[in-house]
């Protein structure tokens, strides 16, 4: 089983002048999982964090200056390497802010690719097939460099891989219709070429992707005519005769492509059962739509499809559970999953051994159950004892398949649908839930939504406690939540989906700030969450000295301690610490709020929602904010490990957030003035404790130069001075 989850888009495409141009060059890691490393079709390299889409970095070659080839990480000295107008490789680190003044070399030969991979040293691939290691090339770059591939053989696709110390770098040639596959091998260095096998409409691979299984190397290609086929190198041990050799291939899919040949069109192995392909027509959808599938190679099954709008430009990269696809105007990242395929659930007749069957007998499957159920055939009938009759009729009517509970879901009275689904949860093991879970949900919520009477709070938080679960499988699960003001259940989903979009984050945040505190008081939530509010709302009582600052009202040196606003209404002229330290919203409410913070999101999608805010709402959002950041710079509070909190540094986003999406407001109504001046107090304090702290950073940093004395006794006395 395999499934494709809600996307998100990681950046917009620069327009090509050529249809034909790649959308962009690249795509790598850059050694943090959550880095992409987006190489452009003109002039930029861009660092992106994936989950918040955030761009870390931007670099851009002068006009007139051409990227040739996609930028790479070198993960052992932690730099970056790109090569422009095909010759000058330029290095460069995330504090470099010029790529002109960055290190630049250039080369005597015309550069195809720059390679590198964790464990390895980056290499360099020239356009004539010649292979060089990144730091030798980079000592002599004017180096006389050798043409390994004959007249008219030009490279068409290349990658690296790393396996067990040994490093290979695999490109793929035509040559007059021919197509070669090259296997360099470094350290000792060897080259072997292989033949593929010509189609019988000789036309050419539109795509290739690698992987290391089992110690091989798997070339995984696809051809117009929708033919997947695999061919299988070893990574270590053998070496063949020199010369060319055949390359044996095998058939792995056949995909259904309609009417024509596929055009721009991408595939890549996900595991050893499973192929992502983009730019193919869905078997049921009408001609003229591009879809993103993923195939199951071992049973010739669709195990999922994404329609993707706009132009497909035939590229797609895997990384880490994520697929990265350009399509239209966008770069779009689409999570994936892919479950150990069985012939049960390829063919959509999955018993659930766990729940339909005792976890004592074992039974062996056929052909015909697989295919037809489990109905027994012939003289198997007679095998059943009257005592087995006896307890297979009780286990019947205790223990409810899959396919039983979903429609029992449609029709059922809600006791006995709350009372199936957990059991039947309660008795499935993980592999069984991954596969239902979904389903269930999806049948309960569109029954609530059908019927205002229907409604199933425990089944619905036991499957999402399984944490199968997430929001673009039951995408309305969240709002039915907050529809029916069930804040447990709400709480829940904040804490385990991942893929939340920011108008169902502001939807939450906008009715838990709005909802009357005694309303949430009486509901029961995440005992650990409860437990972090109530020490936040103890600790600090007896007021105490802060990490940096003083309380605003109070600070002497302040900057602004000749225009101290004048206590409101709402403080205590006698004693205004005791009122910031008092919880602006209760407990329960704080707990709720505490989720929202965590939650997963992109400014840029989640600052017109926070629009929809109005004005009291963000004051008492931003007074809230205020208490936690109060709390968090005060010595006396220690957060107990393992508690579920927010950081120090999601509540100073969010309170930039608010400002961005309501200053002009916020300036000018009254209530807000002294809150706003509090802020920039905190802001003010910050920035001067930051400042003195600068001021001591080259000593500190001196002391990890110094050189420990060797005439050290169990006890002595050592004086270091500072300058």
């Amino acid at each position: 089983m395999a499934a494709l989850y809600e996307g998100f888009t990681l950046c917009g495409l620069v327009p090509t002048q050529n249809a034909s141009d790649s959308a962009i060059q690249g795509i790598e890691l850059d050694g943090d999982s959550d880095h992409a490393l987006v190489t452009d079709s003109t002039r930029s390299v861009t660092l992106y964090k994936v989950s918040d889409q955030k761009p870390l970095g931007s670099w851009t070659v002068k006009q007139g200056q051409l990227l040739t080839c996609p930028a790479v990480c070198n993960f052992q000295t932690k730099e970056y390497v790109v090569v422009s107008d095909n010759k000058v490789i330029r290095v460069w680190k995330d504090e470099d802010f010029n790529l002109d003044r960055a290190f630049k070399a250039t080369v005597s030969a015309d550069v195809w690719r720059v390679h590198s991979a964790p464990g390895g040293e980056p290499v360099v691939l020239f356009q004539r097939g010649a292979v060089r290691l990144l730091d030798s090339l980079l000592s002599a770059p004017q180096q006389p460099i050798e043409d390994v591939l004959s007249e008219e053989e030009v490279i068409r696709w290349s990658t690296n891989i790393v396996a067990e110390k040994q490093h290979f770098v695999l490109f793929t040639t035509e040559q007059k219709g021919e197509h070669f596959l090259y296997v360099q091998r470094l350290n000792p260095n060897t080259l072997q070429k292989y033949r593929l096998e010509r189609e019988d409409s000789r036309s050419a691979p539109l795509s290739f992707s690698a992987s290391l299984r089992d110690k091989h190397i798997n070339l995984l290609y696809l051809y117009p005519n929708g033919c997947v086929y695999q061919s299988v190198v070893a990574a270590r041990g053998y070496v063949g005769p020199e010369g060319v050799q055949a390359l044996p291939r095998s058939l792995r899919l056949r995909l259904p492509v309609g009417e024509g040949e596929l055009g721009a069109a991408s595939a890549v192995a996900l595991d050893e059962a499973h192929v992502a392909v983009v730019g193919m027509p869905h078997p049921s959808a009408r001609t003229g739509k591009d879809f993103l599938c993923i195939w199951n190679t071992n049973f010739q099954t669709l195990q999922a499809g994404k329609e993707m709008a706009g132009r497909i430009h035939g590229q797609v990269w895997c990384y880490l559970g994520k697929l990265f696809v350009p399509h239209g105007k966008a770069l779009s990242v689409i999570p994936y999953e892919c479950q150990k395929s069985s012939l049960a659930s390829a063919l959509g007749k999955l018993r659930h051994a766990g729940i339909a069957v005792s976890k004592s007998s074992v039974a062996v499957p056929s052909w015909n159950t697989l295919l037809h159920g489990n109905q027994p055939q012939g003289p198997a009938k007679i095998v059943a004892t009257r005592k087995s009759k006896l307890s297979r009729k009780s286990q019947s009517v205790q223990a409810l398949t899959v396919d039983q509970v979903l429609k029992l879901i449609k029709t059922g009275p809600v006791d006995e649908v709350q009372r199936e689904v957990e059991a039947l949860v309660s008795r499935g093991d993980a592999q069984d839930l991954q596969l239902s879970v979904g389903q269930l949900a999806c049948h309960l919520v569109a029954r609530s939504q059908a019927e205002t009477t229907f409604y199933t709070p425990g089944a619905l938080a036991q499957l999402v406690r399984t944490q199968c679960l997430c929001h673009s499988v039951c995408p309305d699960l969240l709002l039915l939540a907050l529809e029916h003001k069930d804040y447990f259940l709400c709480q829940l989903c904040l804490q385990l989906f991942p893929d939340i979009p920011e108008v169902v984050t502001c939807a939450c945040l906008k009715t838990f700030i709005s909802v009357p505190d005694g309303d949430v008081e009486m509901v029961s939530l995440e005992p650990d969450s409860v437990s972090f509010m109530e020490g936040l709302v103890v600790a600090g009582a007896r007021g105490g000295q802060q990490n940096g600052f003083s309380p605003p009202l109070f600070e002497e040196d302040s900057c602004d301690a000749h225009h101290q606003p004048k206590p409101t209404q709402h403080q205590d002229k006698k004693n205004p610490t005791l009122q910031l330290e008092a919880c602006p919203v209760g407990l329960h409410k704080a707990v709720l709020l505490n989720e929202v913070l965590q939650t997963p999101y992109s400014d840029n999608l989640l600052l017109p929602h926070l629009k929809d805010l109005n004005t009291q709402q963000v004051i008492l959002f931003l007074q809230y904010l205020q208490f936690v950041y109060l709390k968090y710079s005060q010595d006396v509070y220690t957060q107990t490990p393992g508690l579920r909190s927010p950081t120090v540094t999601q509540v100073i986003d969010w309170v930039c957030l608010l400002l961005d999406a309501h200053f002009t407001v916020l300036v000018m109504a009254p209530d807000a003035k002294g809150l706003l001046s509090n802020l920039n107090s905190f802001v003010k304090s910050q920035v001067k404790l930051f400042s003195e702290l600068g001021k001591i950073e080259g000593s500190l940093q001196g002391l990890h130069k110094m050189k420990l004395s060797k005439d050290i006794s169990q006890y002595s006395i050592e004086v270091i001075e500072l300058f």
